[in-house]
């Protein structure tokens, strides 16, 4: 199943594919080598900007999220249906308990598309409001207990690693603990 939100103003912007794969019990070894083979050959391909991995915890849950960026739309779509993942997906199937499930967004869309990715996206003045609202006190309070915490464990001062582990520090707190709980908190006021 895949979703997506097309839009040819979108073309020319860096895009994201979310990626969600439910593991059959049993079968995460033979997974982790999967991604072992399609990892490097998306990175191979043309625009390639990123590929993560949210592992599931442990006991808890079998499902994988990837993450994939490309620079341009166009070049996203030419990875996500190129010969080589249809054959990489066609080897993983019996691994999963669902089929392959992707959504594709441009730019920070993904942040504002509920789960179920049907959802329209809210217009970009509300979610540059949002997005400015949630870093604002994360860019005031984050550099400062990173900061306090290295000294604290005794690192040098050095402009360069806290500036390094401070913006990595706003981006995930954004993408795992802020983003998800704050736009459904806003949800009504973003799709109106």
């Amino acid at each position: 199943m895949n979703h997506e939100h097309p839009s040819s103003s979108t073309l020319g912007r860096g895009a994201t594919a979310v990626i969600t794969h439910r593991v059959r019990d049993g079968q995460q070894e033979g997974y982790d080598a999967w991604l072992n083979e399609i990892g490097p050959l998306c990175r191979s391909y043309r625009g390639h900007l990123d590929f993560q991995i949210i592992r599931p915890i442990p006991g808890l849950t079998a499902t994988y999220t990837v993450i994939i960026r490309f620079d341009t739309r166009e070049h996203l779509q030419g990875w996500m249906s190129s010969q080589d993942r249809k054959r990489l997906i066609d080897q993983v199937r019996p691994l999963l308990v669902q089929d392959d499930d992707f959504f594709i967004r441009s730019g920070l869309d993904f942040w504002f598309t509920p789960e179920g990715a049907r959802a329209k996206v809210p217009v970009r003045w509300k979610q540059f409001l949002v997005t400015w609202s949630a870093i604002f006190p994360l860019v005031l309070v984050i550099p400062l207990v990173v900061a306090l915490g290295l000294r604290q464990l005794g690192v040098p001062q050095n402009h360069y690693l806290d500036l390094l582990l401070s913006t990595g520090s706003v981006v995930w707190v954004m993408v795992y603990l802020v983003m998800p709980h704050y736009t459904k908190l806003i949800q009504r006021w973003l799709f109106t």
